[in-house]
């Protein structure tokens, strides 16, 4: 038996390795949307273009806009010499917002009077425009604070102190990149596995399987190995390449994200079986793998949170294997979690794994009879 299961994952490794177009589908567009989520997929806002109306001559405007200047978030696009300005920059998108001071600034300041300061924001994005608002109050909080202290104005204003726990710099790449890990591990080993039984349909093959000795469960065993092997693989790329390409630091259990990632390998090749022992051709192969992964990114929190969601698509999520394995992977790079934290990720995945692989081995019997 081991020896047929064997002979048949050897038979699937050259039938996509001779395949220019699986070769293709396996290597390029994973690396690619590796590089576009790592580096574009990003809640982070940098070089915010900005305009200045200054209207006062005195020093503590050009302190002000001297630390938006020293920011690396912030970029100065243009110097306004009057109000009518202003609304050009902003409708034409050159300037996300402008700040305008007014002339007497510098003077209420030594007065100890109220000294505003417009900001004047583009609000058709209002995620950006919200980001870029407490990116502002953030240097406007530390000027306020540094001149309280300078000037002796007595106590300082209420301040808001943020310690963000697992990600200091709230840097949104360490919560994206090993998203990715399963959003890639999954889209590969659903291609492998979702296109296999339909694949031998196809080229007429799937009958010289039915008259060899070899029973349903091999065939099924010889099927799912290689979707195990390459997700494997691409997979522990994409943690390497986390580690090592975008710097995300990993802190957890490397045994911890193995268990997971075998978990979720196998909870997927079980859809993906499932889906092939249903289609008849590629195309509805791929139609259905479609049909499946596009809710299952949605419905995991990969980019919302689940807790966002309605109560009854929150109900749907815990269908999903991708939903646990997210929680495993970010947990194992950021916040240093090992089985012990881990436990009541691991059992749903192992449940829908087990579901999943024994309704494609009764679909697959199905089929073959």
């Amino acid at each position: 038996m081991p020896g047929r299961i064997w002979a048949l994952v050897i038979k699937e490794f050259l039938a996509l390795l001779r395949d220019k177009k699986s070769r293709f589908v396996l290597i390029v567009p994973p690396v690619l949307q590796l590089l576009v989520f790592g580096y574009a997929a990003t809640f982070d806002l940098r070089h915010i273009p900005y305009g200045v109306y200054n209207q006062d001559p005195g020093f503590a405007s050009q302190e002000l806009l001297g630390r938006f200047r020293g920011s690396s978030t912030f970029r100065q696009v243009a110097t306004i010499e009057n109000a009518g300005q202003i609304a050009p920059l902003i409708d034409n998108e050159k300037a996300l917002l402008v700040l305008r001071i007014g002339p007497s600034f510098t003077r209420d300041l030594l007065l100890h009077r109220p000294a505003p300061v417009q900001v004047i924001i583009d609000g058709r994005n209002s995620n950006s425009a919200t980001l870029a608002l407490n990116d502002v109050n953030s240097v406007f909080l530390s000027f306020d604070t540094h001149w309280a202290a300078e000037h002796r104005w007595g106590k300082t204003p209420a301040q808001l102190v943020i310690r963000p726990w697992f990600n200091p710099n709230l840097l949104s790449r360490w919560f994206i990149v090993p998203g990715i890990v399963a959003l890639l591990s999954l889209v590969v080993t659903l291609l492998v596995t979702g296109l296999s039984v339909a694949r031998e349909r196809e080229q007429g093959t799937f009958d010289q399987l039915l008259v060899t000795p070899m029973r349903p469960v091999e065939i099924l065993l010889g099927k799912a190995l290689p979707g195990l092997i390459i997700g494997g693989l691409e997979g522990i790329f994409i943690v390497l390449a986390a580690i090592f390409w975008f710097r995300v630091p990993f802190i957890g259990s490397v045994p911890a994200l193995a268990a997971g990632m075998t978990l979720f390998l196998l909870a997927a090749i079980g859809i993906g079986l499932m889906i092939s022992s249903l289609a008849v051709t590629q195309q509805q192969g791929l139609l259905g793998i479609f049909l499946f992964l596009v809710p299952a990114i949605i419905l995991s929190g990969f980019a919302t949170p689940i807790a966002n969601m309605p109560p009854l698509v929150q109900d749907l999520t815990y269908l999903n294997p991708m939903r646990y394995f997210l929680v495993i992977v970010r947990g194992v790079f950021l916040e240093g979690d090992g089985f012990r934290a881990l436990g009541p990720q691991y059992w749903p995945l192992a449940l829908i794994a087990l579901s999943s692989m024994s309704a494609a081995a009764r679909l697959f019997r199905h089929r073959m009879r």
